[in-house]
């Protein structure tokens, strides 16, 4: 198992050099951006945009997982097709040759022949990664591959990565936007039950240098499977265990429940959660771009819930931070069907977990792997309860969401 987690964070770290690459130069990233068309967009947006830096990525991890795992390439699925088109109105498919040169001639056609941009990219595309993380040492389980399959987002929130700034301060150390939202999630589930078990989350914009001002990476990563629960984080603090609030006793105040919880949401929430949310949490609530930079401000304990009501986050954005989540003893819920368990005087002993093995029934093209019934992130098992129901009686008394 730590011979595929280890993978997982080279094919991460790859994709993060990739990323930083693409920005590096205007003109060429200027060349990268190509609108999404129809059932590819993401309605949450009015303008939403596939860039050549997310299908190399994605090509590139599943690439290299299949090089290390043959077979495995077959199980990775993600946000993009390979197929892109350039502005002659030539579709090409894009993958990665079995050279470094050969690549850079696929690029190029891409690239309007553009001879220099396509050779930087494709140096990044073959680079070799050198990365070592102690902390795998501790990793034993083994679970069998061909019950394995691969959700990749290969750049979450590309809107920010295209237009992000890098100057943005964090608010109590939640981004609300800029560069320091993109991720990339890698997540590995059970085909059989759809479980989430392995999930990689890689910043590569997390820090720039004052002085050569270059961006560096930082990464996350979890793994739950059969009883064992092993995160990156139980070895960056200083006794081997995360300080969190799932460690402490319930205040008192949680029976009242005003502010001690700190959640963060979307700006494009309902009106009537950002209400519930703002009750609960008042001055707690926060907002963030990127699914995968929210839950990962749940999974640093920057706030203790993540909620969206809406369907527009997708099986890619959730799969990796619900493992880490699960490693950490908490998860990722159905909201809806927790919403709907309430209503109906039901606890939450039963959990209605989002599973990543099936497609919703009847929809087209992305839609198939919404998270239709919206998510609840959270990190205590202990605190879930206190919260959902302070939320949904506040929500509740605006008889709007059902």
């Amino acid at each position: 198992m730590s011979e595929i987690l280890l993978e997982l964070l080279r094919a991460s770290e790859k994709a993060a050099c990739i990323a930083r690459a693409c920005r590096q130069e205007e003109a060429l990233f200027q060349l990268l951006i190509e609108e999404k068309k129809d059932d590819e967009k993401n309605k949450k947006f009015l303008t939403d945009f596939k860039t050549l830096a997310d299908v190399l990525v994605q090509e590139v991890i599943k690439h290299d997982l299949g090089k290390k795992f043959p077979g495995l390439e077959k199980n990775v699925r993600g946000e993009e097709t390979n197929e892109f088109t350039n502005e002659l109105g030539e579709k090409i498919i894009v993958n990665v040759c079995p050279t470094e040169e050969e690549t850079a001639s696929l690029l190029q056609k891409v690239l309007d022949n553009n001879q220099a941009a396509a050779k930087s990219l494709a140096r990044a595309v073959h680079q070799e990664v050198s990365l070592t993380d102690v902390a795998l040492d501790a990793v034993i389980v083994s679970v069998p591959l061909d019950n394995i399959a691969v959700w990749v987002d290969p750049i979450d929130s590309t809107y920010q990565y295209i237009k992000g700034s890098g100057d943005i301060q964090p608010e109590k150390g939640i981004y609300p936007k800029g560069l320091q939202c993109v991720t990339v999630l890698i997540g590995v589930f059970l085909l059989d039950t759809g479980h989430p078990v392995m999930g990689v989350i890689n910043q590569p914009f997390a820090i720039k240098d004052p002085l050569t001002l270059r961006w560096k990476g930082q990464w996350y990563w979890g793994l739950s499977y059969m009883g064992s629960n092993i995160c990156s984080l139980q070895f960056s603090a200083g006794d081997g265990k995360p300080d969190s609030k799932a460690d402490r006793d319930l205040p008192q105040s949680t029976v009242s429940g005003k502010n001690f919880y700190a959640a963060v949401t979307s700006s494009a929430e309902t009106k009537d959660v950002l209400g519930a949310l703002s009750m609960v949490c008042g001055e707690n609530l926060h907002f963030a771009a990127g699914a995968g930079y929210k839950c990962l401000c749940v999974i640093q304990d920057l706030v203790d819930f993540y909620v969206f009501s809406e369907d527009t986050t997708f099986k890619w954005d959730s799969c990796a931070p619900h493992a880490i989540l699960k490693s950490l003893g908490g998860g990722m819920l159905d909201l809806s069907e927790c919403i709907k368990s309430a209503n109906q005087n039901r606890k939450l002993c039963v959990r209605p977990h989002l599973l990543y093995n099936s497609e919703v029934h009847g929809a087209k093209g992305a839609d198939r792997w919404a998270n239709k019934g919206g998510l609840v992130a959270y990190r205590s098992e202990q605190h879930l309860e206190w919260f959902m129901d302070l939320f949904i009686k506040n929500l509740s008394s605006s008889n709007k969401l059902h």
